[in-house]
């Protein structure tokens, strides 16, 4: 019988992307890749140590998974990624439960990993330079729902915000070759991917390592090419490089969805400035008002970091502002996280906690009002919609319901428009709504199609 093992995947999507594709090299090597826990003779867990709070559910993966070797059928546990990039030497003193540690740029290494553990070895430590990590085709079996996935186009960054560890966990910035991401992108068409991801760091920055020019709304064009392939989201695309050749690239190719994950982080130029950020509150407007001119239902998601080293009462009042006057569609949240070895946690005026945390909650509440006025203002509007499933419970004698997303909706991190249809759809079919009623962040919604067949 072969070894089961069983992985756990935690933090971004660039890790779902990573799991993956070690999971590709185990299976090829003939190991069983299992979703039970408790059966596995080895775990992997893919960590992330970006901000505390990931951390914290890093450790207590590993703690929760270590359990195992008593009560169920490990014999390995492996910490991989982030966190074990970053503490190597801290797991195997605080945590004797954790066998290896694999790091940012030894993915490929994983099975040399495995068997060695299976031989008898401990303590396995494999920290290669993430920078010299060969970022060429992949095979990947992909962990998402069949009809969408993520496709990492570069690896690394160079951005080096104050706040900030990936640079130093994952490399400088490099961009992968076009013909190994639209290889990589055929395979997923070829298994029933109707939804991609374009995912990195920083998407944007797209071949600027080749020649300081970006190659995104190139690449973008070529993949739109692949067919099979329906929806082409956008995610972590920063504001200094959305350019008009993005925008118009967006505008007009069907496939790409008028949706744009842009992380600002904050608005006022003196916090910026000690982020580390490139880009000024000027800048920004200038940049969201053009893509809502060229693009009028663009859906516009961000990030904000509440209580950043130095920020005032006036600079937090003026962050207020500029969220009521901008009216994001999708807005999440975090407390500055203190991160040690940055920049900014060596700053002065650190903020307290609980101002952190009460900064982080006005925000939310700023959001909340705003995204419930802008999820009515799609009521009577018409859409596109992919089925993500069916509401077990909820179907009557001539209707069911089912959970789909629209193109303002990425998988995991946004809404749901709840469809009332007569119709039988399989997870990744699509069809047309029309939206009747809003909630805070979903809709719902009637299907169109039906009546059209009808």
């Amino acid at each position: 019988m072969s070894t089961k093992i069983a992985f756990v995947s935690l933090g971004c999507d660039k890790n779902t992307v990573d799991s993956e594709i070690m999971i590709e090299l185990l299976a090829e090597k003939g190991y069983e890749i299992i979703k039970e826990d408790d059966q596995a003779e080895v775990i992997i867990v893919n960590t992330c140590g970006f901000i505390q709070d990931a951390k914290e559910e890093s450790i207590q993966t590993l703690i929760e998974m270590g359990e195992y070797k008593q009560t169920g059928a490990l014999q390995v546990l492996i910490a991989a990624g982030c966190l074990a990039e970053r503490y190597a030497d801290e797991i195997f003193q605080e945590m004797p439960e954790v066998d290896a540690v694999v790091g940012t740029g030894s993915y490929e290494q994983i099975v040399d990993v495995v068997e060695a553990l299976l031989a008898g070895k401990r303590q396995v430590k494999c920290l290669l330079d993430a920078s010299q990590r060969d970022l060429g085709y992949r095979k990947r079996i992909l962990t998402t729902p069949g009809y969408y996935g993520y496709v990492k186009i570069a690896e690394g960054c160079d951005n080096h915000c104050t706040y900030c560890v990936i640079p130093r966990l994952r490399g400088v910035f490099r961009s992968r070759k076009p013909e190994d991401i639209l290889r990589e992108v055929q395979d997923m068409a070829a298994e029933g991917v109707r939804e991609l991801m374009i995912v990195a760091q920083d998407i944007t920055k797209y071949g600027k390592d080749w020649d300081g020019k970006s190659h995104l709304p190139e690449l973008l064009r070529k993949i739109a090419q692949v067919e099979g392939i329906h929806w082409i989201r956008l995610l972590y695309c920063y504001p200094e490089d959305i350019t008009e050749e993005l925008i118009e690239t967006i505008a007009e190719e069907p496939k790409i969805l008028h949706y744009v994950d842009m992380p600002i982080q904050h608005c006022a130029d003196g916090v910026l400035k000690r982020m580390g950020r490139h880009h000024t509150k000027a800048q920004l407007l200038q940049v969201i008002k053009r893509l809502r001119e060229r693009i009028p239902d663009i859906a516009l998601r961000t990030t904000l970091i509440a209580g950043f080293p130095g920020e005032t009462e006036e600079d937090f009042r003026e962050l207020c502002e500029f969220v009521q006057e901008v009216r994001f569609d999708r807005l999440g949240v975090f407390a500055y996280s203190q991160e040690e070895d940055t920049p900014a946690a060596r700053m002065p005026d650190q903020i307290p906690e609980e101002e952190k945390e009460r900064r982080k909650d006005l925000l939310m509440e700023l959001q909340q009002k705003i995204s419930s006025e802008r999820s009515q203002e799609m009521v009577g509007c018409q859409m596109e919609v992919m089925i993500e499933g069916q509401i077990p419970g909820e179907e009557d004698e001539d209707s069911l319901v089912y959970s789909a997303r629209t193109y303002r909706d990425a998988p995991e991190i946004d809404g749901f428009l709840f469809l009332t249809s007569s119709a039988s759809y399989m997870s990744g079919d699509f069809t047309q709504a029309e939206v009747v009623g809003a909630y805070e962040y979903d809709l719902m919604g009637v299907d169109v199609d039906v009546e059209h067949r009808e």
